[in-house]
């Protein structure tokens, strides 16, 4: 009798979950991590200095030191790793899983650590969600490195270690679960990949749930529908409220990036700069600083003041773009909750006042707060929802969590196609949620691809030259025409526009080649990218385009042909370890 020995071999599957276990494990250790150094932090600089700073009168006006000091501490750091410190770095971090095959330096690891436990303990309005998810996205990628894991897997064990990191922070396994999949992978994963989301997220959990226990990030209170039938409407209400302050959240957030990358002075003061101005206004609002939780429970407890919550919500949205858009290392997460905490409890205490027996009280509307603004902020209404589900354990709080944040999200998207990770992308003209092959296309420039050797024809050249030119062109019947005097283009000039001339003799004497060449001409500039170009290719049936300095300026700079955008194509993709199998254009071999 023969024995399979095949049988008794781990398979794939089996393969995928122990890996999972693995990230998932290191992600709830690299959580604790995290959070230690963060408290470090916070109990080492920012206690012993706010406590000086409340001690009474003048010294309250030292407590913008404090957040200073830790953009200061920052400087080394920018020194000896320059261009991986400073900013909000979670744009990137998508460029890389979802365009450049989700290989990342493990150094990134620490530094993130660093980096935003400096900048979150000392006071600074950001969020550790985020930067955790970086962390545990590229552990997942040194995991997968160890196991020798393809480029196609690798994107999803990179997925999976942000799932277990945002998991653990939140003791939320099926929110991390749903972040990983609606945020990271931008909802394009196959079921097959799930479980391996679903293993990361769980064990990592655990791990942390063994060191701080089962408490969730801050606890939600009692939640219940007073009157079905009149709290829904004002729910939906709120919906459409938190869908545009979201958009105004997006809005203010690059702007203010903007304006910081606009000024004109050293990169290692901007932070300091943010740092100061976080922490004048803190002076008056000290509930901005740092990830705003303590008074997210005071929120929730119902212990906030009106007119104060109303007030925070335009002063967290500044504070945390002056934080990040300095310079700030950090993310939007935390904030999002804080801003969704304090709108909602504004909104509770004004429909409790104006009809007290039919509605909760403003603790309520803040626990639904929380996820609808999160959901608008992020596009990613399910991880809200379950986020929500798991804090509070209570099923009530599903159908008004539901309305609210797909409303939210509705109108957030449709004020602003972008969520607050995607606009950068935009900005290229990426629309990373097209896929893969088309999003590394529009993240090429023309001006890469295109040849810059190119010969052009003078318009005043008659069909005898042109056809000189043409015999010595190896192959090449495609010419940019350049008017005489200023040398710029004005047409193309190609066999066949010659052929109308070569039978009869006078005209062949006659004519210019600004004459017969061809006027409506289809140009690119080195700023568009190769998507537009093979689209072009596509549409019109070229194989050559001119290539010009700008569309005012006709200067020709180069040629780009289908070929070079090919090469060039295959080139990026093999220097990002992307797999070709499911490329959509015809792939040529790469050049020696």
């Amino acid at each position: 009798m023969k024995i399979n020995t095949k049988k008794f071999l781990p398979g794939e599957n089996f393969v995928m979950v122990f890996i999972a276990t693995c990230i998932g494990i290191v992600a709830g250790h690299a959580n604790i991590l995290f959070r230690t150094v963060l408290e470090l932090v916070h109990h080492w600089i920012f206690v012993p200095g706010s406590e000086i700073a409340y001690q009474g009168g003048w010294y309250i006006l030292l407590l913008p030191l404090i957040p200073m000091f830790g953009m200061l501490l920052l400087i080394p750091l920018a020194l000896l790793f320059p261009g991986e410190i400073y900013g909000y770095g979670f744009t990137k971090f998508l460029r890389k899983v979802n365009i450049r095959g989700g290989s990342m330096k493990f150094r990134k690891n620490i530094l993130k650590i660093i980096s935003c436990s400096l900048t979150i303990g000392t006071g600074n309005s950001a969020g550790v969600e985020g930067p955790i998810a970086q962390v545990g996205g590229a552990l997942g990628s040194l995991v997968g490195r160890i196991f020798r894991i393809s480029a196609d897997r690798m994107k999803i064990y990179v997925a999976a270690g942000c799932a277990g990191g945002v998991g653990a922070m939140f003791n939320a396994p099926i929110a991390g679960v749903f972040f990983a999949s609606e945020i990271v992978l931008l909802g394009t994963y196959e079921i097959s990949s799930f479980s391996v989301l679903v293993i990361s997220s769980a064990m990592a959990t655990v791990v942390s749930r063994a060191y701080f226990g089962e408490n969730p990030a801050f606890p939600i209170p009692d939640f219940h529908l007073v009157n079905p039938l009149a709290e829904i409407p004002l729910y939906m209400i709120m919906g459409l409220l938190m869908g545009v302050i979201a958009v105004v959240h997006i809005y203010v957030f690059y702007q203010v990036r903007d304006r910081f990358a606009a000024l004109n002075i050293n990169q290692h003061v901007k932070p300091i700069i943010g740092a100061f101005m976080v922490g004048v206004t803190a002076i008056f609002f000290p509930q901005i600083m740092g990830d705003g939780y303590h008074y997210i429970k005071d929120v929730l407890s119902g212990e906030g003041v009106l007119w104060v919550m109303a007030a925070l919500i335009l002063l967290k949205i500044v504070a945390t773009a002056v934080t990040l858009g300095s310079g700030g290392s950090g993310g939007v997460f935390a904030p999002a909750l804080f801003i969704g905490a304090v709108t909602g409890g504004a909104y509770g205490s004004v429909v409790h006042s104006l009809f007290p027996s039919v509605t909760a009280s403003s603790g309520a509307y803040a626990a639904v707060g929380i996820g609808a603004f999160l959901a608008a902020t992020t596009h990613a209404p399910l991880t809200a929802i379950f986020l929500l589900f798991e804090m509070t354990g209570d099923h009530l709080i599903i159908i008004p969590i539901m309305i609210t944040s797909i409303i939210g999200t509705v109108v957030s998207s449709r004020l602003n196609s972008d969520s607050i990770d995607t606009v950068d992308f935009t900005r290229e003209g990426i629309d990373i949620h097209e896929g893969r092959e088309t999003a590394v296309m529009k993240s090429i420039k023309v001006g890469r691809a295109m040849t810059e050797d190119v010969e052009v024809i003078n318009e005043n050249a008659n069909v005898d030259q042109l056809l000189q030119v043409f015999g010595s062109a190896q192959g090449s019947f495609y010419f940019p025409v350049v008017k005489d005097d200023t040398g710029q283009m004005i047409g193309i000039i190609s066999l066949t526009d010659v052929k109308t001339v070569l039978h009869d003799e006078k005209l062949r004497c006659d004519a210019t080649v600004g004459k017969v060449c061809s006027r409506t001409v289809v140009f690119l500039t080195p700023d568009d990218n190769l998507y537009t170009a093979m689209t072009m290719f596509d549409s019109r049936g070229f194989e050559k385009i001119p290539v010009v300095e700008s569309a005012d300026s006709k200067w020709v700079v180069g040629m780009i042909k289908r070929s070079d955008v090919i090469h060039a194509y295959n080139h990026e993709v093999l220097n990002r370890g992307i797999s070709q199998r499911s490329c959509p254009i015809k792939l040529a071999p790469l050049k020696d």
